[in-house]
């Protein structure tokens, strides 16, 4: 490459303006090859990559804003076509004028387009600019971050907004960092998807699909009631995006109800990912600061910074019984406390329910009294056996024992979905597999989402997702109680 002009090869200069040398090189090239003015200057898109062209992409390295001259003939490009070459929701607004622009500026769809060719592209077309949505209600605020409720000029559709605030000498957090880094590569149903990345001078601003709800509030909703049938659904969902992250050596490091959001067809997703870490091998240099105490496995507890996938899955078996009951697990105030609340529920660890365990100096400083394991069962009547199976997989003292998400996956307990919901496409819900829908929880008063302002807003979930539960609760094997808390 050379002054921004790309030839077949390096002659003696010529005194001529570039579009001159470009129209005198374009009468005597060879038929289908492309000369064209390359812009270097592109700023980092929204998409987060690099600027260097992907491995499938040619060497022409284009801005769609710049002229090139070409000896192709070019095919009537429809909404559609763009839509699926750049990625873009079909519901998208293209600004005027879009469609010959992209036609006359871009690669031939037979043709791989490069990364900073498709920033551009997204940037003309309104990503990674502020002014494209609208900013609406505040809907929370943490330490680093706030999240807006926000409307995309782009599809008319409402959006997330979540602006982390950037100190002027330490930058981006790193969470922050780990989030957008870790997302833009996660595309999967029950995984919240990352539609925009805006960066200013103060502020990088995430910009989220908008769901309704979070689970912590679901269950609120339903007077901490919820149809087992439901509890199935959703944790289903759940472990189906855990096996995605995990296949893909993500751990996610914080699973709670109030990272698992929902929308008003009752599909779950995986969300805030701060915490979470991309992992190949097995390290001990992690900190034992993560999870949420309540849903924090006991090797972490004891200051365990060896872990891999397992650590999330103490968590799914901690939400599934939350689920299922109404209640916390495990709702400890400190350490000491939380694994105090473990070890009366499912008993003291030994060396045979733990191997090593008694070797422990933090196990051996707390000086534990003896408890026996009680039945899970007990604690949550409502569980049938297939249920106590998986949850019992899940709530194992020694990690390697813990059943993997994609295993829990397959478990008896979900043989009632059928073979289909086990050969899904990443990006398919649950919910179009036929049969497949939320019934309506016993707690609930009215609809699946309750008459407020929001809910006026948005509308209310489609009827054709709940239907009633039996009238006798034991007409099905999983629902044995209707309206115990367990």
């Amino acid at each position: 490459m050379g002054e921004g002009i790309r030839m077949g090869e390096r002659d003696t200069p010529l005194r001529l303006s570039p579009f001159r040398m470009l129209r005198m090189l374009d009468s005597c090239r060879v038929p289908g090859s492309r000369i064209g003015i390359v812009h270097e200057n592109v700023k980092m898109g929204s998409d987060g990559e690099s600027d260097q062209a992907s491995g499938t992409s040619s060497d022409e390295v284009q801005s769609p804003v710049r002229v090139r001259m070409r000896n192709n003939h070019h095919r009537r490009i429809s909404n559609e076509d763009i839509n699926k070459r750049l990625s873009l929701p079909a519901d998208i607004r293209l600004p005027e004028g879009y469609l010959e622009k992209f036609a006359m500026n871009s690669p031939p769809f037979d043709k791989p387009m490069s990364r900073r060719l498709r920033r551009a592209s997204l940037s003309e077309i309104g990503f990674g600019k502020l002014e494209t949505y609208i900013k609406l209600d505040k809907l929370g605020e943490g330490t680093y971050a706030t999240v807006f409720k926000g409307r995309s000029k782009l599809t008319d559709n409402l959006v997330a907004l979540k602006e982390i605030r950037l100190e002027h000498e330490e930058g981006a957090p790193c969470t922050a960092i780990r989030e957008v880094s870790l997302l833009k590569d996660l595309k999967h149903a029950n995984i919240v998807t990352l539609h925009d990345i805006i960066h200013t001078d103060k502020c990088l601003t995430l910009v989220f699909e908008y769901l309704e709800k979070d689970l912590k509030q679901y269950m609120d909703d339903c007077g901490s009631i919820m149809s087992v049938h439901n509890v199935k659904i959703f944790l289903f969902q759940l472990l189906r995006g855990l096996a995605y992250c995990h296949r893909r050596k993500v751990l996610h490091r914080d699973l709670k109800p109030q990272n698992l959001l929902i929308n008003e067809k009752g599909e779950l997703k995986l969300a805030d990912f701060g915490l979470a870490r991309a992992k190949s091998v097995p390290t001990k240099t992690y900190s034992n600061e993560v999870v949420t105490l309540w849903y924090r496995p006991p090797d972490v507890l004891l200051g365990s910074t060896e872990y891999s996938t397992p650590i999330d899955m103490w968590g799914v078996g901690c939400i599934f019984y939350e689920m299922i009951t109404g209640r916390p697990l495990f709702p400890g105030s400190t350490v000491e406390d939380e694994l105090h609340l473990i070890f009366r529920i499912l008993g003291t660890p030994t060396e045979e329910t733990w191997p090593s365990i008694t070797t422990s100096e933090e196990f051996k400083t707390y000086n534990f009294p003896r408890y026996h394991a009680e039945p899970l069962v007990n604690h949550a009547p409502r569980i049938d056996n297939d249920g106590h199976d998986l949850l019992s997989l899940l709530l194992q003292f020694e990690a390697k024992k813990r059943v993997s998400a994609e295993d829990a996956l397959r478990h008896s307990y979900f043989k009632c979905f059928g073979e289909e919901v086990q050969t899904l496409a990443d990006t398919a819900s649950i919910f179009s597999v036929k049969g497949i829908q939320l019934q309506k929880d016993p707690g609930k008063r009215s609809s699946v989402y309750p008459e407020s302002t929001m809910a006026n807003k948005l509308g209310s979930a489609p009827s054709q997702y709940f239907q009633r539960e039996a009238a006798n609760p034991r007409a099905q094997s999983h629902n044995l109680s209707s309206t115990s808390t367990g």
